[in-house]
């Protein structure tokens, strides 16, 4: 898969998510490599464009660990229970290294995970999982792919 059809299919997840939320479950979604050791973001798409990337060690938090987890491979995600604010509440493993990150930067995933609405709400998020697990994302390093929205 493209970073192009990656990132068309985050918009449609996102905006299936929060019909089905009944309001807005993540309003951070980017699309990071970590690889040789150097975060780049990809794909960004919500309020903190410039900021995100300078509190991005910070800001995973409880997930910095699993993100070098190898038992994750593409299509796998974790989520955090304790993520508030600009703490990243999830993760989706995109490719070997690239991760999918969405954040909720006005509430908690615990306050998030407390309306019943939210198991419907991760039938798209499954279903991009299940996508990427069949097509991960392959990116080559000689073109540059930052997309922003």
């Amino acid at each position: 898969m493209t970073l192009d059809e990656i990132a068309a299919k985050i918009k449609a997840c996102a905006q299936q998510m929060n019909t089905r939320y009944g309001g807005i479950v993540f309003d951070e979604w980017a699309v990071v490599s970590l690889a040789e050791n150097k975060a780049r973001v990809l794909f960004y798409t919500g309020p903190r464009n410039d900021e995100f990337l300078k509190n991005f060690v910070n800001d995973l938090g409880p997930l910095r660990m699993a993100l070098h987890d190898t038992k994750y491979g593409p299509g796998d995600f974790e989520f955090s229970r304790h993520g508030a604010g600009t703490r990243i509440e999830a993760f989706l493993v995109l490719g070997p290294g690239i991760y999918l990150l969405c954040n909720n930067t006005q509430i908690s995933m615990d306050a998030i995970a407390k309306n019943p609405l939210w198991l419907e709400a991760q039938v798209p998020f499954v279903g991009l999982a299940e996508a990427i697990r069949a097509n991960p994302l392959g990116i080559t390093w000689d073109t540059k792919f930052i997309t922003k929205s």
